[in-house]
């Protein structure tokens, strides 16, 4: 099947100001649709969760219908989907809530291809533990991180295992499956940032053999709020802080507060473009098979695109790219000689083009690949890129770059 970039477009209102928008892997532009959502939800009678009042019901029936869209994004159990302010605090959560059983001689195993939500919880509460972190370190040559250096890491004593889906820096795609594998015999929990892989590729985390799988809708033309996906029995075993009137269910117990409804039923409406991107046999097909084709075309058409993209990018002399691993997101991370990284960002949007320059929080990656907090300048595809845009993109840095 082929991809219809202009299809999406025409849902994008931001689009109609002329930016080309290479800041997806911060943030995708919103459909119409997704707005559309929010406000009839913040329109319509909103009260807390229960069956009486319409209100009432309008509340449960958007959190239910935002549960199973969550787990048709990625092959899980919708009674295990848990929403929070971002996936940065969910991680500190859940990494607070597992530290209860911590203790000295448990460890845990972080990586330095992460964003820093998937370190800095663990390692935080690891210290305060006692627990010992080992850290998995990729190659600075490549972006590669393998199999074998994560589980060279791993031990009887493993409680947790925190690898990224892909690397929101410079796009490198672990292969998590594999390591799923590996960790099935043990003890360790396997915790999966899913939140640049997701806006790109089909999720299975059944597949990926994922105890915890997270994301940010905002990342995927959604929403600013986090999803956690994790099985309810696992949900079960752990004890959060939480208030005291507060309800016990799962996965309830792990939501502090009044979920933002409205933010909710933008999630459901994101995850029905993303499963419609590939229109067709809307009423044969599962949501869930409609996810799955349509995140394969896009992921096509984003490769190619990215080709398209990293081709321009090498025939600039003068211009570095620092990712080089053979599974990667469409995203590039480089640098223009003789410009600072935020002299580049800066040039790029007097021009219409937008991709900003930093770490990202990432920032053990950037210091492991030599670029310090000031990092490179990122440019990351999204379901609306086309090639007038990467050609865009290629022409403004080719000109700052011959300055």
């Amino acid at each position: 099947m082929t991809y219809d970039v202009d299809r999406i477009r025409a849902r994008i209102p931001a689009l109609a100001d002329g930016t080309a928008y290479f800041d997806g892997p911060g943030g995708t532009q919103t459909p119409d649709l997704v707005a559309e959502a929010i406000a009839a939800a913040l329109t319509s009678g909103l009260s807390n969760r229960a069956r009486n009042t319409q209100a009432e019901r309008n509340a449960d029936d958007i959190t239910v219908g935002a549960r199973l869209a969550g787990a048709d994004l990625v092959n899980g159990d919708p009674n295990g989907i848990v929403f929070g302010r971002s996936m940065t605090e969910l991680t500190f959560q859940v990494a607070r809530t597992l530290a209860q059983q911590w203790g000295p001689g448990d460890e845990v195993v972080v990586t330095r291809l992460d964003h820093d939500g998937n370190i800095r919880p663990w390692v935080t509460y690891a210290e305060r533990s006692g627990a010992t972190v080992r850290w998995a370190e990729f190659d600075p040559s490549t972006g590669t991180l393998t199999v074998d250096d994560v589980m060279s890491s791993v031990n009887e004593n493993t409680r947790v295992v925190a690898v990224t889906g892909a690397s929101n820096l410079i796009g490198t795609r672990p292969d998590v499956a594999a390591i799923g594998v590996e960790l099935a015999s043990s003890d360790a929990l396997f915790y999966v940032d899913g939140v640049h892989l997701t806006a790109h590729a089909p999720i299975d985390m059944q597949a990926i053999g994922a105890d915890f799988y997270i994301c940010s809708p905002y990342k995927f033309l959604g929403p600013h709020i986090g999803m956690l996906a994790a099985s309810p029995a696992l949900l079960e075993t752990m004890h959060p802080d939480k208030l005291r009137p507060s309800t016990m269910q799962v996965p309830e117990r792990f939501e502090l507060g009044t979920l933002p409804y409205e933010l909710l039923a933008g999630v459901t409406a994101a995850i029905d473009v993303l499963a419609d991107l590939v229109p067709g046999d809307e009423g044969s097909m599962s949501r869930r098979d409609r996810l799955v084709r349509s995140m394969m075309v896009l992921e096509e058409y984003e490769d190619a695109l990215r080709d398209r993209m990293r081709t321009g990018l090498e025939a600039i002399d003068g211009v570095h790219l620092h990712g080089h691993a053979p599974l990667r997101t469409p995203t590039e991370l480089f640098s223009v000689d003789g410009a600072t990284a935020a002299d580049v960002y800066l040039g790029l949007a007097a021009r219409g083009v937008n991709a900003p320059a930093g770490s990202f929080y990432a920032i053990e990656a950037a210091e492991w690949l030599g670029l310090g907090v000031q990092g490179a300048v990122r440019a990351g595809l999204a379901p609306y890129t086309n090639t007038d845009d990467v050609d865009r993109l290629v022409a403004g840095v080719a000109e700052i770059a011959s300055a």
